[in-house]
């Protein structure tokens, strides 16, 4: 499940670092890196950056040696990275707020890779609009992105989760079967589950990402001090990345291979991957993921994150108010407490790809 936020690093993680003799991540100097990631449209490509070989064509540029890793488990994959497991992992903003910056891991937002444009969505059985969810209960999985979008939804139109007739926890794997049933009245789900739904007679869409665009960003997050130490680790990473994004986002008979090879590897085909892209804003330059990054939307993108997370209670233990953990942006500008900073949104290795300096 890609997108859940049910849960914090689990003692099973921590164990099994110790046991592999992983401690949390050391600022030193080093050559060897692992990086996790997991099944999303927007991460497939680190997939295909391992079976490819471009990956190890960049770390060996650099003298380095990455692993890139699948984890089935997203979730389990942020909790490896956040006991010191993994020197990188694909994941969320959201994600990466609520579980290792807020259980003190200082993280670099190093790839700005994409943002949901459409794929998470509200959908209501039969005729309305957002305001019809008044008194109605909705399903979902409960604490996700899922649960993010609809706080948002409602606030657009005044109402919120207490005017709503109770949020009904449902994992992803049973939307489909709840949704037929005749108690499920509205549900909020993401791709491919939302283009499932929707091909259901009487499906209405009355709230999706693309309302919000570039509020729920997927990312190659990193630790901060080993990319401090190590900035070779950042170049390679980002230099490959780039690479296959000029390759994947082409019409050519070599950016359709690239597809495809993706497609299958996430259980779809061509036109399957083709058309959860069309509502994935993939940033396929890296001009373009800078100005995002750098953009004024995205601190108040995390504030309505924090604020979010705090009011679930999942901000971290203790945490006295949504302004718990700092974030900071490439200007320097810090939302949150600038003595707590451990989330950083850094533009320079996407520069150095936009300059063809790597």
């Amino acid at each position: 499940m890609k997108k859940s936020i049910l849960s914090i690093v689990t003692a099973g993680s921590i164990a099994l670092c110790s046991a592999l003799g992983v401690s949390s991540a050391q600022a030193e100097e080093k050559t060897s890196f692992k990086v996790a990631w997991s099944i999303y449209v927007g991460w497939m490509p680190w997939g295909y950056l391992d079976s490819s070989g471009i990956m190890d064509k960049w770390a060996e540029k650099y003298g380095i040696d990455v692993e890139i890793v699948q984890v089935n488990d997203y979730i389990e994959s942020i909790n490896l990275y956040t006991a010191g497991g993994f020197d990188g992992v694909s994941a969320t903003n959201m994600d990466t707020l609520s579980i290792p910056s807020a259980g003190g891991v200082d993280t670099t937002a190093l790839i700005v890779g994409d943002y949901s444009d459409g794929n998470d969505a509200v959908i209501l059985k039969g005729a309305g609009d957002l305001s019809s969810l008044k008194g109605m209960p909705v399903n979902l999985v409960e604490l996700s992105v899922s649960h993010y979008l609809l706080a948002r939804g409602l606030d657009s139109v005044g109402l919120s989760e207490k005017d709503l007739g109770g949020v009904i926890n449902t994992s992803d794997a049973d939307m489909i079967a709840a949704y037929a049933t005749d108690e499920v009245k509205a549900v909020v789900t993401w791709n491919p589950l939302v283009s499932e739904i929707m091909q259901q007679p009487g499906a209405t869409k009355v709230f999706d990402s693309s309302n919000v665009p570039g509020e729920i960003i997927d990312i190659m997050m990193v630790n901060t001090e080993t990319l401090a130490d190590n900035p070779a680790f950042g170049k390679a990473l980002v230099g490959a990345w780039y690479e296959l994004m000029g390759i994947m986002s082409s019409d050519t008979d070599e950016g359709k291979a690239v597809r495809t090879a993706m497609a299958e590897a996430s259980g779809t085909d061509l036109a399957g991957y083709d058309a959860q892209l069309a509502s994935t804003e993939m940033f396929y330059d890296p001009a373009a993921a800078v100005a995002f990054t750098e953009s004024a939307d995205l601190p108040k993108t995390m504030v309505h994150v924090a604020q979010f997370l705090f009011d679930k209670g999942i901000l971290g233990e203790g945490a006295p108010s949504p302004d718990f953990v700092g974030v900071s942006y490439p200007d320097g500008s810090v939302t949150g407490d600038p003595n707590n900073v451990k989330l950083r949104f850094d533009s320079s290795y996407m520069k150095m790809a936009a300059d063809g300096s790597l």
